[in-house]
């Protein structure tokens, strides 16, 4: 079986989009660029010299190169506009998904803008063509599943390293959070399970549940039906936490009418975190998936309508959200109009997952 042809895809995804009522517009200028565009000089980083002794213009995106295990990895970064000297901020990593690149992923979802709004920096971590000619997260294999191995490794690794960085801004190592589409949903998943000491919360858009699939053939299959028994795949992620195990809210964003991953995989992501997030705090987290504490329906004027799912703690804190797109395809809702993963009739996901995880940040310790 041979890889997923995600540009093939794309054509009978925009005509789920174009049916149900939106418009390709014109591709915003963002999303034309490719990730490796020259950008302009002042914002080029001498690759010669390590991030952390670069001064940088908060408010501004640039590429960034790390080495990761002896290989260059790269990665967008920006920062908050405005942001004080010194002022300790969130970080929110952003995992872009296949036939996708970091600076178009930040266009697309506008999650700039809101890291601007709302004072947070945000990172996009760039999947090397190397590793999967689609530009995939390799999410379906188990080298990639683990804690300390493969593509897990080496994003934390970026994010330790802008932990340690001394800049304009110091990141909330509290309020590290954790966001992707489709293939970079099912690696956020999987960052979740495997570094719960790290994220605060986690946000899985049109994705898949962590080892839904441990290969290629296995992938085809849950993206097309969902994974196996969510509640074991729940355990399998609390054993994944190991002697971290800990709560980890999570929203999950899905449409109704996405042709690529199907509908009920974001049911079996959010029973699974709800799962291993019970396992973790039995005292707290003994939620039931057919019993939330809050449902709500609503509509977006010119736009799609859609029915949000809350679940709280006994605590009273918000730890699971599902977010229901109805008529949405394989596209982040709210986002920028044209791009062939968007679907500018909103709700806004990123503003919504932005407000879970402000809503979820942890407390202060010790």
């Amino acid at each position: 079986m041979g890889p997923i042809d995600w540009r093939e895809l794309y054509a009978s995804n925009r005509a789920v989009i174009e049916r149900a009522g939106g418009a390709p517009g014109e591709l915003p200028t963002g999303l034309r660029a490719p990730f490796h565009a020259a950008p302009r000089p002042a914002q080029r980083l001498p690759r010669c010299l390590s991030p952390a002794r670069v001064a940088r213009k908060p408010g501004t995106s640039d590429e960034r190169t790390f080495t990761v295990a002896g290989r260059t990895r790269r990665a967008l970064v920006h920062p908050p506009a405005g942001v004080e000297p010194q002022t300790t901020v969130p970080l929110v990593c952003m995992l872009h998904g296949c036939a996708q690149d970091a600076a178009s992923f930040a266009a697309a979802t506008r999650m700039n803008k809101a890291a601007d709004r709302f004072g947070f920096v945000a990172v996009y971590p760039q999947q090397d063509r190397g590793d999967n000619p689609q530009d995939c997260w390799n999410w379906f294999l188990p080298k990639h599943q683990a804690r300390g191995a493969g593509e897990p490794a080496w994003i934390v690794a970026i994010i330790r390293e802008l932990l340690g960085t001394t800049s304009h801004w110091t990141i909330d190592t509290r309020r590290v959070f954790v966001a992707g589409l489709s293939a970079g949903g099912a690696m956020a998943a999987i960052l979740a399970a495997t570094y719960p000491d790290l994220f605060a919360a986690v946000a899985v858009h049109s994705g898949l549940a962590y080892r839904s699939a441990t290969s290629l053939g296995a992938a085809f299959d849950a993206m097309a039906r969902g994974g196996e028994d969510p509640t074991g795949q729940g355990r399998a992620a609390h054993g994944a936490m190991g002697c971290l195990a800990r709560p980890v809210p999570s929203i999950v964003v899905h449409g109704s009418a996405d042709p690529i991953v199907a509908p009920v995989n974001a049911d079996q992501v959010l029973q699974q975190s709800m799962t291993a997030n019970r396992l973790a705090a039995p005292e707290t987290c003994d939620l039931d998936f057919a019993r939330p504490s809050a449902t709500s329906r609503g509509h977006v004027n010119g736009g799609h309508t859609y029915t949000r799912t809350r679940w709280t703690d006994r605590r009273g804190t918000l730890i699971h959200e599902l977010l229901k797109v109805d008529g949405l395809g394989h596209a982040w809702s709210g986002g920028a109009p044209g791009g062939p993963y968007t679907d500018a009739r909103g709700p806004d996901a990123t503003e919504a997952i932005w407000r879970f995880f402000e809503a979820t940040a942890r407390e202060p310790t010790g």
